[in-house]
């Protein structure tokens, strides 16, 4: 029998620019258009879990603590920040959000125990949104 799969919706808003800082200012334009400025985002972080049902309390995690800590790993971090200039994970990557859902991974998985962290979901407009379902085995 599979295990059912719950999600906690948060919130926060942080801001980033994309670039390299060794490229000109007409380069950067060319090649990420608007989004070289310093701009945010109203995200959505959609955060999936799974584990046996326990007997005892039908539930499969402890929602507080599963709240604390994605507070405190991620949205305490993010929440209102530049993230490509205040969280060193950044430091040589673009602020996307392909890399903004591995590092709440990072952030998150170990921490999750005896859940599984199945999935993490970030919308960064209403139209866009990035799945991710931790380290993959044959990346692209």
């Amino acid at each position: 029998m599979s295990n059912p799969f719950l999600t906690k919706v948060f919130h926060f808003n942080a801001a980033h620019q994309y670039g390299h800082n060794d490229w000109s200012a007409e380069k950067n334009w060319e090649v990420f258009g608007p989004d070289s400025k310093v701009h945010g985002h109203n995200y959505i972080l959609e955060v999936m879990v799974t584990a046996a049902v326990n007997p005892e309390t039908g539930f499969m995690v402890d929602l507080d603590e599963l709240k604390d800590i994605v507070k405190k790993y991620v949205i305490d971090i993010l929440d209102h920040s530049q993230f490509e200039i205040e969280v060193d994970w950044f430091k040589d990557k673009q602020p996307s959000t392909e890399n903004l859902v591995k590092f709440i991974w990072t952030q998150i998985d170990q921490r999750l125990k005896p859940v599984v962290l199945h999935r993490i979901r970030l919308h960064e407009t209403p139209s866009i949104f990035t799945d991710y379902y931790g380290p993959v085995r044959n990346e692209f």
